[in-house]
């Protein structure tokens, strides 16, 4: 078996002293999708901001079978790894267009002469992208916004893609647009770490999970595994069989 693309071993993060999350080991192979499910508040956004180095934390973080630990922000997305945080973070007063162009950072710096070929392939993912191209960017639904996120993330032409809660506050159609998007990247070999409340919907696409409760891993397994444990299905998958 090939080493993991990822690969992350006693992680310890937090803000000043409190420590958020508290040891920490999580593996994703390339070519994956890995999911870390869990409540609100047990530490899911702070885990994936340290391995952005958002956040210093300690332990191990291996990338490619590198240590990025010490790393900048800016060194790991040069490496490959993009992240669409919860809040998107989009530059609303420029168009969609405008927002993607500078998504394209890493190709860039790379001189990789054909990034702006990306464009189109972020547009044939998202055609809704390609009809409000001119449009700015704090005008859009929801769910077109999301679509943006993601889009400006893969003008990087990331190896790992992490994904901070995508479905969050989307009207239900749109959360399916959205992970079928999330198993069209995983077909371009794209690894993709996603962190989600949606539990049920998380484990349907994704190949491996963790359930992380109160900064600690509680269960770990084959995604179709975890979706059968009693105490996952009790815990996060109850309320959407009802």
């Amino acid at each position: 078996m090939s080493a993991p693309l990822l690969r992350i071993h006693d992680l310890r993060a937090g803000y000043g002293r409190a420590e958020v999350l508290h040891g920490i080991d999580l593996q994703a192979g390339e070519g994956s999708v890995v999911t870390v499910i869990g409540p609100n508040g047990a530490g899911k956004s702070t885990l994936l901001n340290a391995l952005m180095g958002v956040l210093p934390a300690k332990g191990g973080i291996e990338f490619r079978g590198q240590p990025i630990g010490g790393l900048s922000l800016e060194e790991r997305v040069m490496l490959g790894i993009a992240l669409v945080p919860e809040k998107r973070e989009l530059f609303a007063t420029m168009p969609v267009e405008d927002n993607l162009v500078l998504g394209a950072f890493r190709q860039v710096r790379l001189r990789n002469r054909d990034w702006r070929d990306q464009i189109e392939q972020v547009y044939t993912l998202f055609p809704r992208l390609k009809e409000r191209r001119m449009q700015l960017a704090g005008t859009l639904s929801g769910g077109e916004r999301q679509m943006l996120a993601v889009g400006r993330a893969l003008m990087s032409r990331p190896t790992l893609l992490m994904l901070d809660e995508p479905s969050l506050g989307l009207a239900p159609l749109v959360v399916q647009e959205i992970f079928r998007t999330v198993s069209a990247l995983r077909a371009t070999g794209v690894t993709i770490l996603l962190v989600e409340q949606n539990a049920r919907a998380a484990l349907e696409v994704a190949d491996h999970g963790y359930v992380l409760e109160m900064g600690s891993v509680s269960a770990e397994g084959e995604a179709r595994q975890l979706a059968g444990d009693s105490r996952v299905i009790d815990t996060y998958l109850g309320a959407a069989r009802a």
